[in-house]
This record gives structure tokens, sequence and C-alpha cells, in this order.
């Protein structure tokens, strides 16, 4: 198993995370949706919203992985999805070297498939990742990696405080141009 490296910005990483103020706080239905969401688009048994502090990966929404929330970072995952901004994919744990003996895939929950997609503030530091995780190998396809991105902005817009609306406020304008025309 190798232990993921911390990011060379990991100081100001940590200050960015803490800042949000969504660590150890109380389950969401805001980010629960996007999770459930995922599970059931992905047809995986394990969807999460990871954010990592210094030591440990936290799940600030869960679907399949029971009460636990937390791991420890050196084990996770997402430790390594957020050194990138692109999503990786691990299409079989057993057969990548970092992880073929990761205690998360030799035990439970038994990882055999993982993508992440890092959820990267507009400051550019990666908080956590948003991931999919199945106890078979898989392949993602482009369409489905589009859908695991899109997923990922909505997290950061949750995280950031975006409703993601447009022309707010339009909407009787739009209304009136139709009934004027």
């Amino acid at each position: 198993m190798l232990a993921p490296p911390k990011p060379a910005n990991e100081a100001a990483r940590i200050a960015a995370l803490y800042a949000l103020l969504m660590l150890d706080t109380p389950p969401e239905q805001r980010f629960d949706r996007i999770v459930e969401f995922a599970a059931q688009e992905f047809d995986a048994p394990i969807a999460l919203i990871t954010l990592l502090d210094d030591d440990r990966q936290w799940f600030k929404a869960a679907i399949g992985m029971g009460t636990t929330c937390q791991t420890s970072r050196d084990i996770s995952f997402c430790g390594h999805t957020i050194l990138k901004s692109e999503i990786m994919v691990i299409e079989d744990a057993l057969e990548d070297p970092r992880f073929a003996d990761n205690p998360l895939v030799t035990g439970p929950p038994h990882i055999r498939f993982y993508a992440g997609a890092p959820l990267v503030l507009p400051s550019g530091y990666a908080m956590g990742s948003l991931c999919v995780i199945d106890t078979r190998p898989r392949r993602l396809d482009g369409m489905e990696l589009a859908i695991l991105s899109t997923l990922r902005h909505l997290v950061v817009q949750q995280l950031i405080g975006e409703d993601g609306g447009e022309d707010e406020g339009n909407d009787d304008d739009k209304g009136r141009e139709a009934t004027d025309a």
C-alpha cells in the first residue's frame, strides 16, 4: 500500500477547509441527495462526499458505509484523488500497487472499483472528493465521467454556498415576454 503524499500547499489547503466550517457537522439533505443520486446513477453500493483534514478522511455524506463516518487519511483513496484536478479511476484496486494491500480493499468494504472527482474550490484547493465505489471491477465511459464531473461541481457549489441559479428574478420578465408576444 502506498500512503498518499500531502500536497505542496497542504497548510493553505487545510486553512481553506477549516474556513468552510463543514468538518464534523451533522448530515445535510443537500449533500445526501447528491450521493444518493450518484449511487443510483452508477449502480454503485457506495457513494461518498469526503473532506480530508490533516490525518483523516471524513464523510460529509455517505451511502453504503453503515455507521462509518471517517477513515484514516493514510489508507484513503481520496488522499490520492486530491493531488490532481482530474477524476481518478481505479478499475480494479487489486491490480493497482497503490491499493492492492490496502485494508479497505482486503477487508470491509472490499473496494475493487473507485472513481473519485476532486472537490476543487475556486481558490484551487482540493478539499476532498465525490466518489463512487464498487466491490467489483468496473469501467466508466465518457458519459459517466461527465456525469460524475457535473455532480462534483454541484457539491462544490454547495460547499461554497452558491445555489447555482442563473438570472435569478428574471422568471417574471420571461413570463411577461411570453404573454406580450
